[in-house]
């Protein structure tokens, strides 16, 4: 859902997209990391994920967690730290 949601942006074929870096992380709050300013966040944490492409030289950060989809994060929180989850709380990966 990244790949091709980045291709229609760009107005690209999504095979010119490249996965950088998937990773589950659990995020802070509900902000999922990328905190959008006047908004308030559930202040517990949430299984999630975090997806890097790139396009040429530009790299893409997607975030996602709990019920919420992939989503661009144009600007991720500078506070965001990858968490491992603990054991058998692994998510399936979730690139389409």
């Amino acid at each position: 859902m990244a790949v091709a949601d980045l291709a229609e942006r760009l107005d690209v074929d999504p095979s010119e997209i490249e996965l950088v870096l998937q990773e589950d992380i659990t995020w802070r709050d509900g902000s999922l990391g990328c905190p959008q300013p006047g908004m308030r966040y559930t202040q517990a944490l949430v299984d999630g994920y975090r997806i890097v492409l790139r396009h040429g030289d530009t790299e893409y950060r997607y975030h996602g967690g709990g019920r919420r989809g992939p989503f661009l994060c144009e600007q991720p929180a500078p506070w965001v730290a990858r968490q491992p989850r603990p054991p058998g709380r692994e998510l399936r990966p979730r690139l389409d």
